[in-house]
């Protein structure tokens, strides 16, 4: 498909060029993308499995770790399959119906992956400061109260995205230099005023991770502060243990991606194909390693995990 640049010609149809300066390569770059995409599969679902079927597990931070792990899953399937369809059978056309879905879908996933967080940070909270009372605080009613709240935040946010696309006319280009489909990158090939989509895009970025980071930071200070006045350092280093697979969770998920927003905003010298593959390693790698660092960090489920290994010992 040979792109067209005449005004007044709104593309209907686009091209994903995968990795950009690097298409002699694609065929390398696609295997760690498809050894992640499995472990991913693999882990969020063993842990899914095992959180459901295993009764002792029915507490509210399971219930959170098993929602991150759907979570994973659905942000792991927007983007990796497109990118292996680019990369082994140069299956990059995309409609822009298709493409603005991939959008609302991505996004919308990202922040309530965000939000997740932000549930598990207060979780936390709960189980250091309020201990006798935790199950009764964060009753099955409530998570599920919670899981919509989110579910709602994150999708009732991004709806709009959907409008600010779909209104533009593309006439510049129908070359996307990218895997996946994404709002500015869109929104950067029309010809229209895309004033509105990027002061909207910041909004969602400042109503919704900024402000998920602040409350994630608020809740850690609570918990220090509270720590810090437990009597015993026994205590002490049981309550920091209870938080730190979900500190290294926090950090691998918001890390690269402020790493990569750095990147874009001051990084001009920078290739392109280099911002590509830092938003890639932001897509690929908290869906792998998330389902790892709870499964070896939490006790009872790697005690499950060995117990389906080793079904013979008692």
């Amino acid at each position: 498909m040979t792109p067209v640049n005449h005004t007044g010609v709104s593309h209907t149809v686009f091209r994903l060029l995968g990795i950009p300066g690097l298409e002699d390569q694609h065929l390398w770059i696609s295997i760690p993308f498809f050894i992640s995409y499995v472990i991913t599969l693999l882990g969020n679902n063993l842990l899914i499995f095992i959180i459901l079927t295993k009764r002792t597990l029915h507490e509210p931070m399971y219930f959170f770790l098993c929602m991150l792990a759907g979570t994973d899953i659905v942000l792991s399937t927007c983007t990796v399959p497109q990118a292996l369809a680019i990369f082994w059978f140069h299956a990059g056309e995309i409609s822009l119906d298709r493409c603005i879905t991939q959008v609302f879908f991505l996004t919308s996933t990202f922040i309530f992956e965000s939000g997740i967080l932000v549930v598990m940070a207060f979780d936390r909270y709960i189980a250091i400061c309020y201990p006798l009372r935790y199950t009764t605080i964060l009753s099955p009613t409530l998570i599920g109260k919670i899981g919509v709240m989110i579910f709602l935040r994150s999708y009732g946010t991004v709806f709009p995205t959907i409008y600010l696309l779909k209104r533009l006319t593309y006439c510049k280009s129908n070359i996307l230099p990218n895997t996946t489909c994404k709002h500015i990158v869109l929104a950067k090939i029309s010809c229209d005023n895309i004033r509105v989509n990027i002061w909207y895009g910041l909004f969602v970025l400042i109503s919704t991770l900024v402000l998920d980071v602040l409350l994630i930071f608020v809740s850690y200070m609570l918990i220090l502060h509270a720590v810090f006045r437990m009597p015993s350092q026994d205590s002490q280093n049981k309550a920091f243990n209870t938080c730190v697979s979900h500190v290294c969770v926090i950090i691998l998920f918001y890390g690269p991606g402020i790493f990569s927003v750095i990147t874009q905003r001051f990084g001009h010298h920078i290739s392109l194909h280099i911002h590509v593959l830092l938003a890639s390693v932001y897509n690929l790698a908290p869906p792998m390693l998330n389902p790892i660092i709870y499964g070896i960090r939490t006790k009872q489920i790697w005690d499950v995990v060995l117990q389906m290994m080793s079904p013979k010992q008692k």
